[in-house]
């Protein structure tokens, strides 16, 4: 048997359950997240440990990506008693407006280590440019 020796343990507890920090299901949670440019690449990398890939949800509509999640209790036999449960289950969900200069028909997405990481090529029309001069007279003479 498991005893609880964090006298905050509980404090804690209550803290989550009113600040809503856990998802259920009828309650989104939200998932920690990471996001940064890498070359020519805009990766976001979430965390979502303890879930299977097949409860994994990825949309893109115009420029809001949703990523949505759900990590259910593992099922026990009949005579296993729960002494501890601290892991978060639920529904677990992230929106994040993504910038028009990204390229949201491309996005791969990989899933390794409890880690969603998602690579969003930047569009060649937001990559710098040079811009030709072109010849010719811009300024005539007038005669009068």
């Amino acid at each position: 048997m498991l005893m609880r020796t964090d006298p905050f343990r509980e404090f804690d507890r209550l803290t989550q359950q009113l600040l809503n920090t856990t998802g259920t299901w009828s309650r989104l949670a939200a998932m920690p997240m990471d996001a940064y440019r890498e070359g020519e690449v805009y990766v976001i990398a979430v965390d979502l440990p303890g879930v299977s890939p097949d409860a994994i949800d990825i949309d893109v509509e115009r420029n809001m990506l949703t990523v949505r999640s759900e990590r259910r209790p593992v099922t026990k036999a009949d005579d296993v008693q729960m002494e501890l449960a601290e892991r978060p289950l639920g529904v677990f969900s992230r929106q994040v407006v993504l910038a028009d200069t990204l390229d949201t028909e491309h996005i791969r997405a990989d899933y390794d280590a409890g880690v969603l990481t998602l690579r969003i090529p930047i569009a060649e029309r937001a990559k710098p440019r040079k811009i030709a001069i072109g010849g010719g007279s811009a300024h005539k003479e007038i005669s009068g």
